[in-house]
């Protein structure tokens, strides 16, 4: 079950003992006590009458069926590397992680390399703020079990399933990568200078600017078949640097993605056959802006709009989402 509900509302779920995944603004999460939950700061959602963005109420997702089992636990970049050992054998881990923050570039970076990063799954989201907030307000998220807000660890629900449960994680990304040059880059990072456009080390800044490429479009690489974007935060002339919302890897192939003409009509053409039972999705603070979805449904996924999702590793510009089967 997922619903935007008052303080009060979610305080009589905590105290019954309900295993939750809230997500609103530090206002309101500041206000709940201690229990089975985690929780990140953002004030957009989409919801089941469309895109929102509220200070007033809270998104929960009740995770139902957990075992007695599922654990609570705070990462700090050190410790992150356990997330996927201490994950359930049969079950989910459900990460949240503060935007900006070290554990954020840490986890971009590194979790791709994680002993056994694919074999467990693993689902989340970055929190946020309200974007006239950016640069004032850090992004937290709240480990339940403690009651502590947190700047700069992640916080992971291990939730444990009974063994007849079968935990499926897929994205739906509406980008797939255009006609256009083959870009390298020759260093992993959150920025880069140069990138090797058809072979040839050039200017990243400069090849943008003289191509007038659309920055809202990402960037976007083949992953064995599935389309990974890489969305473009800024580009600054000045210093000739562009700067990236996920982590650039070296030796892949990127190409700019081909143009989305009506982000609701094609998002609701890729859903109308996906599974209805969901239980918890979430999607980009970009698709929200770029596409104005304040208002506007996309088909049957509710969840908080997001500075990254992660389904395994950090994703931009995708929705991600997570359904419990019968085996």
């Amino acid at each position: 079950m997922s619903q935007m509900k008052s303080v009060s509302e979610v305080k009589a779920l905590i105290e019954s003992g309900k295993w939750l995944a809230l997500a609103g603004d530090e206002s309101l999460l500041s206000q709940l006590p201690k229990g089975n939950w985690i929780g990140g700061t953002i004030p957009y959602f989409m919801t089941e009458k469309g895109g929102l963005q509220s200070k007033d109420k809270i998104f929960v997702n009740v995770l139902e069926g957990l075992c007695e089992d599922s654990n609570i636990c705070s990462y700090n970049v050190a410790t992150m590397p356990r997330i996927v050992a201490d994950g359930p054998e049969n079950g989910y881990s459900l990460i949240i992680i503060p935007a900006g923050s070290e554990s954020h570039s840490i986890y971009a970076k590194q979790a791709p390399n994680y002993s056994g990063l694919f074999l467990r799954p693993i689902i989340g989201w970055i929190a946020g703020v309200d974007l006239a907030d950016l640069g004032r307000k850090k992004p937290k998220v709240f480990n339940g079990l403690t009651g502590r807000a947190l700047e700069s660890e992640a916080v992971v629900l291990h939730a444990v399933l009974p063994q007849d449960k079968l935990v499926t994680i897929d994205i739906i990304n509406l980008f797939t990568q255009g006609d256009g040059d083959s870009i390298v880059f020759e260093e992993d990072g959150f920025t880069v200078k140069t990138a090797l456009i058809n072979g040839n080390r050039t200017s990243l800044a400069k090849y943008i600017a003289d191509k007038e490429i659309d920055t809202k479009l990402p960037l976007v690489a083949d992953y064995n078949g599935a389309m990974v974007n890489l969305a473009i935060q800024s580009v600054d002339q000045e210093v000739d640097e562009v700067s990236f919302y996920a982590p650039v890897f070296t030796g892949l192939e990127y190409k700019i993605a081909k143009p989305v003409e009506n982000y609701v009509e094609e998002f609701e053409a890729l859903v109308k056959d996906t599974d209805t039972d969901v239980v918890f999705s979430c999607n980009c603070i970009l698709n929200y802006l770029y596409s104005s979805l304040e208002g506007k449904k996309t088909g049957h996924f509710t969840g908080p709009i997001t500075f990254g999702e992660i389904a395994y590793q950090l994703l931009n510009q995708t929705l991600t989402y997570m359904i419990i089967s019968d085996r």
